[in-house]
C-alpha cells in the first residue's frame, strides 16, 4: 500500500525591526543597556574584503547557534563583515527558495542547510529543475538532535532498539484505523534519515509501516500536544522541550544512533563565494571563532540567554541551557542524565574538529538518498553521487581559513575521510567502501 505523505508548511513570517532612539533614554539606562549586551569581539586588522554584506537564513534550532553567536559576539564584525543580515526561516522550503531567489532577488546568500539540501539545490533536484550551484564550508554541530513520541503511545515504551515493535506499529493502525504519524522538518534530509534509520535497524519499514509527515520545527511540540503526530525528529531546544512540557517522553537522541555524527552545515550560493573569495574566509573565520566560544562549558549559560530572546528562538533560556549541557532525560521513565559527551558538539569532540566538512560525512547524506532511491534520476549510483558530493563540498576554503585563523596543525584534517563509522546497530560505515555499506542495509528501496 502506498505510503501516504502529508506535508503542512508554515506560511507568512516577516522581518522586525526596531530603532532605539538613546536621546530618549536615560545615561544610566544606557549604561545598564551597554553593560548587559554580549561583549563584542574586537576588528581584525588586514586588506579590504570584496563586501563586508552577507544574507544568511536559519531555523530555530541549536544548529543555527555559530551563526547567532557569531553575529551577537561580533566575530563576523571582528573579521571584517559589518554588515551580516541573518533572518528566521519559516520553515525549510521557505529556505530552500529563498536561496533560489538569491540576496540580489530579495532572499538569501546561504546559511544553515539540512543535507543534501545544497547538493539536491545544485543540480536542480528539489528546485523545481533551477539549478543553483552551492558551496558546502563547514559542518555548524554535531548531535542535538531527539527522537521525540507522544504520551499517548507511552505504554508502547518505544526506545533506541525497536526491534519487535513492528507488530506495535500494525496493532496501532488496526486499533486507529490509520497508520502511526511519524513527523521531520523536510523531507529526504536529516531529520528523514535519522528517523528512517532508527526505524529500519529494528525491522519496521518506515515507508510502509508508519505515515511520514513534514512539519516545521516550531511546530513539532505543538503537534505532539493536539495529535497531529506521534513522535517527531528535529533538532534541539524543540525535543527537550516537548519533554520538560510533559508532551512526550524522549525515545533517543540522534547521537545514540552515531556518536558524534554530521548534523547540519553552513553552505553559500557558490556565485556569491566566486565574486567574494575574501569575504567567504573571513565568513568561516567568524563561524569557527564562534563555535569554540559556543563548546566552551563557561558560555553555555550566556549563549543560552543569547538564543532565547525573542529576536531568535523565543525560547525559555533553561530548557536552552539544558540541551546545550546535553541534560536529556531518555525514555519513558525520563530519567535525567546530563553528559556533556551527547550534547551538542561545536568544535571539540572524540573524532576531531567538528567543524571540518569531511567529504566522508557530506557523501553520507547522498548514501542514504540511494539507500531510499530519494532522487533515482539524479543519483542513480555512487559515482553519480561522489562526483556532485565533490562539486559541492568546499574542504580547502575551510583550511585556508583554518590557517589564517591560526587553529593548530593538528586539528586540520589533511584527508577528506574521518574514517570508518559506527551506528548503534553495529552497521559500519567505511567511506573508502561506499557499495558495501549500501549492501550491508537490510531494508532498502
Amino acid at each position: 500500500m502506498p505510503n501516504r505523505r502529508r506535508f503542512i508548511s508554515l506560511l507568512g513570517g516577516g522581518l522586525f525591526g526596531a530603532a532605539l532612539i538613546t536621546a530618549a533614554i536615560p545615561s544610566t539606562l544606557t549604561s545598564v543597556l551597554a553593560q548587559s549586551a554580549p561583549k563584542k569581539a574586537a576588528p581584525a586588522k588586514g586588506g579590504a574584503l570584496e563586501t563586508k554584506t552577507i544574507n544568511l537564513g536559519y531555523i530555530p534550532i541549536l544548529e543555527a547557534a555559530p551563526l547567532v553567536i557569531a553575529q551577537e559576539k561580533g566575530f563576523f564584525a571582528k573579521h571584517g563583515l559589518t554588515d551580516v543580515n541573518i533572518t528566521k526561516q519559516a520553515s525549510w522550503p521557505s529556505a530552500r527558495d529563498n536561496v533560489v531567489l538569491g540576496s540580489a532577488g530579495g532572499g538569501i546568500d546561504g546559511g544553515q542547510w539540512q543535507l543534501p539540501m545544497p547538493q539536491m539545490i545544485s543540480n536542480g533536484a528539489i528546485s523545481n529543475g533551477k539549478k543553483v550551484p552551492m558551496y558546502i564550508l563547514a559542518m555548524l554541530s554535531s548531535q542535538g538532535n531527539g527522537i521525540v513520541a507522544s504520551n499517548n503511545v507511552k505504554k508502547a515504551d518505544l526506545g533506541l532498539n525497536t526491534k519487535g515493535d513492528g507488530a506495535f506499529f500494525k496493532k496501532f493502525e488496526k486499533e486507529k484505523g490509520r497508520k502511526f504519524r511519524a513527523a521531520y522538518t523536510f523531507p529526504k534530509a536529516n531529520q528523514d534519515m535519522w528517523i528512517r534509520y532508527w526505524l529500519a535497524a529494528g525491522g519496521v519499514d518506515p515507508d510502509n509501516n508508519v505515515e511520514l509527515l513534514t512539519v516545521p520545527a516550531a511546530e513539532t511540540v505543538a503537534g505532539l500536544r493536539n495529535g497531529t503526530m506521534e513522535l517527531f525528529s528535529t533538532g534541539d531546544p524543540w525535543p527537550t522541550r516537548a519533554v520538560e512540557e510533559k508532551f512526550g517522553y524522549m525515545v533517543a537522541t540522534t547521537a545514540n544512533i552515531w556518536r558524534v555524527h554530521p548534523e547540519e552545515f553552513l553552505a553559500v550560493r557558490a556565485d556569491w563565494v566566486k565574486k567574494n573569495p575574501k569575504a567567504t574566509i573571513a565568513l568561516l573565520k567568524g563561524v569557527m571563532e564562534a563555535q569554540q566560544w559556543l563548546d566552551k562549558a563557561g558560555n553555555k549559560e550566556e549563549a543560552a540567554k543569547i538564543l532565547s530572546s525573542r529576536k531568535w528562538f523565543n525560547v525559555p533560556a533553561p530548557v536552552l541551557e539544558l540541551a546545550l549541557r546535553g541534560g536529556y532525560k531518555v525514555g519513558t521513565t525520563a530519567q535525567k542524565e546530563t553528559n556533556p559527551a551527547m550534547a551538542p558538539l561545536y568544535w571539540n569532540s572524540s573524532r576531531g574538529v567538528i567543524s571540518y566538512p569531511y567529504k566522508s560525512l557530506t557523501l553520507w547524506f547522498l548514501l542514504e538518498s540511494i539507500r531510499w532511491k530519494f532522487y533515482p534520476g539524479q543519483l542513480p549510483n555512487v559515482a553519480a553521487a561522489k562526483a556532485l558530493n565533490d562539486q559541492v563540498t568546499r574542504e580547502d576554503l575551510w583550511k585556508q581559513a583554518a590557517k589564517e585563523l591560526g587553529v593548530p596543525a593538528k586539528d586540520i584534517p589533511k584527508g577528506s575521510s574521518r574514517g570508518v563509522e559506527k551506528f548503534f546497530d553495529g552497521v559500519v560505515y567505511d567511506p573508502a567502501k561506499p557499495e558495501a555499506y549500501l549492501n550491508s542495509l537490510k531494508i532498502k528501496r
